[in-house]
C-alpha cells in the first residue's frame, strides 16, 4: 500500500475519526482540521497532527498542507442533519458548499493531488427505482442533497482543469461504532435510527419514533440500506490507493451494502441484541422519506478490492451498543 500524508477534514466527529483510525492502521500518515463544532477532540488519537480550525481559513489550510506535505485531502467536515437543512439552507449552503469551495482551492493553490469527498444518497432524492445507480438521476429535495451534490460538480469541473483527481463516495445509511470501541457517533441528539434504538435500548430515551407504517415496502416502514461505519472508512482507504494509482482518473461511487432493512427490523435487531423492548410510537410519514433507498454497490466492488467485514445487522447494533455503554461511561 503506496503511503502519502492525508489531510482529514472534520476527523474528530463521527464518520472522520473512523476514517483517521483507518488510515492509522493502515499506516498512512495522517492529520486533521475539525472546528469541534460537532466533533470531539478526543476522538482523535494521540499522536496525530490536530488543528483546531475552519476549513474556510485559507491561510491555516496552506500552512497545514506545507506543515505536513499533503497529498490527499478527505472531506468529511460539514453539516448533515436533513430537517435542519430545510429550515436553515443558508448554512448548509455556507458549511457544505462555500465551504468545500474554499478547501478545494486551497488544496488546488497547494497542489495537492488527491481529493475524496463524503458526499451522499440524498443527491439521489426519491428514486424511481431501487436499488440506486450511481447514473440514476440526481434530483435532491433538501438542501442538504442540494448543498453535497454542488460540491460535486465543483470537484468534476476543478479536476477537468487542474492537476487533481477525486473520489465522490455517496453513502446510504452509515451505523455502527469501531469494532474495538476507540470512537463512535457521539453527537448528542443524534438523528441516526440505530443510534437512537440503542440510547432508548439503555433507558436514555423512553421511546422511538416511527415515522410511517404506510410505505409500500413489507412491514409498511420505511426500508434502507444501512453500512458499518468502519467498512466504510475501509472504502476510503482503498479509494485513496485508486486515486493514486491512476491520477488521470476520477471516480463516483455508492457505499452501501445494496440490501435493505425496515425501520421495525431495525428495532427487531435492537431488542433481540439487548434482550429487552424497546417502545415504538408510531408517528406520521415525514415529508420527504421515501419507501425504499437501497444502493446498487456493483461499481464499488468491482472498482475496489473492498470486502465489507461486518454487513450483519445484528452486529452493527452490537458495536453500536458497545460504544454508547463506553460513551456512558466517558461523560460519567
Amino acid at each position: 500500500m503506496v503511503s502519502v500524508p492525508v489531510l482529514v477534514t472534520g476527523g474528530a466527529g463521527y464518520i472522520g475519526s473512523h476514517a483517521v483510525l483507518a488510515l492509522r492502521d493502515a499506516g498512512q500518515r495522517v492529520a486533521v482540521i475539525d472546528n469541534l463544532t460537532t466533533g470531539f477532540r478526543w476522538a482523535v488519537p494521540e499522536g496525530v497532527p490536530f488543528y483546531e480550525g475552519d476549513i474556510e481559513d485559507t491561510a491555516l489550510l496552506a500552512r497545514i498542507f506545507a506543515e505536513q506535505s499533503t497529498q490527499a485531502v478527505m472531506h468529511f467536515a460539514g453539516s448533515v442533519i436533513v430537517p435542519e437543512s430545510v429550515s436553515d439552507p443558508l448554512k448548509y449552503y455556507h458549511n457544505n458548499t462555500a465551504k468545500s469551495r474554499a478547501l478545494l482551492g486551497a488544496a488546488v493553490a497547494a497542489g495537492v493531488p488527491h481529493f475524496i469527498f463524503s458526499s451522499t444518497a440524498a443527491t439521489y432524492g426519491i428514486p424511481e427505482v431501487s436499488p440506486v445507480t450511481e447514473d440514476s438521476p440526481r434530483v435532491p429535495i433538501n438542501p442538504y442533497g442540494m448543498s453535497k451534490l454542488m460540491t460535486e460538480t465543483m470537484l468534476a469541473d476543478t479536476a477537468a482543469a487542474h492537476a487533481i483527481n477525486y473520489c465522490v463516495l455517496r453513502y446510504f445509511n452509515v451505523a455502527g461504532a469501531d469494532p474495538q470501541a476507540r470512537t463512535g457517533q457521539s453527537t448528542a441528539g443524534a438523528t441516526h435510527l440505530i443510534k437512537v434504538a440503542v440510547e432508548a435500548a439503555l433507558g436514555k430515551r423512553s421511546h422511538v419514533s416511527v415515522f410511517g407504517t404506510d410505505y409500500a415496502t413489507p412491514d409498511g416502514t420505511g426500508v434502507r440500506d444501512y453500512i458499518h461505519v468502519s467498512d466504510l472508512a475501509a472504502a476510503h482507504v482503498l479509494a485513496l490507493q485508486a486515486l493514486i494509482a491512476d491520477p488521470a482518473r476520477s471516480l463516483t461511487m455508492n457505499c452501501g451494502y445494496g440490501k435493505g432493512f425496515s425501520v421495525m427490523e431495525v428495532l427487531d435487531a435492537v431488542d433481540r441484541v439487548t434482550n429487552r423492548t424497546i417502545e415504538r410510537q408510531l408517528e406520521p410519514r415525514r415529508a420527504g422519506d421515501p419507501d425504499s433507498l437501497i444502493s446498487d454497490n456493483a461499481r464499488i466492488k468491482a472498482t475496489l478490492p473492498w470486502q465489507p467485514r461486518y454487513a450483519d445487522l445484528d452486529t452493527i447494533v452490537d458495536h453500536a451498543l458497545a460504544w454508547e455503554r463506553k460513551l456512558t461511561e466517558l461523560r460519567g
